[in-house]
């Protein structure tokens, strides 16, 4: 039609950025269940961050390990159902093709029934450039951005112990001093999720305000049905009554181990700065974020 704008490259796109730990695959969990949003069968596509920050994210090595490990040998050939099976293969092709650009990732998005949305959850978008966030809107007819956060304590013990688990090293916590474990939580790679304030300011000065909603996990918890109901209005979705074994079941458990005393002294002035730099953006932390 003459005058039309052309179609945007991804349509609408709704991207969650972590924090890790903070209730983002409760989330994804939940809302994968919503009509008007398509998830591909991997919820962590990490493609911005392939882009924008480290080329290797998804290199053919990295993605092959992943196919093989959780799409072509996970299905027993005598109780499988087929359509599943034939429905995982055609996404595996497509996300094992090249190259990795703008278009394969579009091309991993089907909105089988017509879906608005189109939905990538990695924890690793958190950390993209600030010049990363009015690109990638460009290439978008709407986009809306989830960041979460929690208790800056909490999160980071639970991160350190969810990280030892899923590595096989859990038993290390047993053995460590206050320094050792200390050299351990400040490496870039675990600490950098604590930065609340840094990626609040790069995806707040790379996105109009209307495209970014801030969370808090305690909030989640607390009224999770009120906050789904916020995220729906976010995005211009219908409200949709999940079930309550859905909403009020735990997801992705990091090792009951209790946290030792000294561990909150460890972060406690980063911790105060993180806080301060939060509210700095103009936002109410929960209150027992200063407890």
């Amino acid at each position: 039609m003459a005058g039309q704008a052309p179609p945007s490259l991804f349509g609408h796109l709704f991207l969650s950025a972590g924090a890790m730990k903070a209730g983002t695959t409760w989330l994804y969990s939940v809302l994968e269940r919503h009509p008007q949003l398509h998830f591909t069968p991997e919820k962590e596509l990490h493609y911005f961050y392939h882009r924008y920050v480290d080329d290797r994210q998804l290199a053919d090595p990295v993605r092959l390990r992943l196919a093989k490990d959780r799409y072509l040998e996970g299905f027993d050939p005598e109780r499988a159902n087929p359509e599943r099976v034939r429905h995982n293969l055609h996404w595996v092709a497509a996300y094992l093709s090249r190259p990795v650009d703008d278009l394969w990732y579009r091309g991993l998005f089907t909105r089988p029934r017509g879906e608005l949305y189109a939905c990538d959850f990695s924890n690793l978008y958190a950390h993209l450039p600030q010049h990363a966030w009015p690109r990638i809107r460009a290439s978008c007819s709407r986009l809306r951005v989830l960041y979460t956060m929690r208790h800056p304590v909490r999160r980071l013990w639970s991160h350190v112990k969810f990280h030892l688990q899923v590595t096989g090293q859990i038993e290390r916590l047993q053995d460590w001093s206050p320094p050792q474990l200390e050299a351990f939580m400040r490496r870039d790679f675990i600490w950098s999720n604590a930065e609340y304030g840094a990626a609040l300011r790069r995806m707040r000065a790379g996105l109009p305000q209307g495209d970014l909603l801030p969370l808090f996990y305690e909030e989640m918890r607390a009224e999770p049905r009120a906050m789904l109901h916020r995220i729906e209005d976010f995005l211009g979705l219908d409200h949709v009554d999940y079930p309550d074994a859905l909403v009020n079941r735990q997801v992705n458990a990091s090792a009951s181990i209790p946290m030792p005393g000294f561990f909150p002294e460890l972060v406690a002035s980063d911790v105060a700065r993180i806080i301060s730099e939060v509210e700095a953006c103009g936002l109410t932390v929960p209150e027992s974020w200063h407890r």
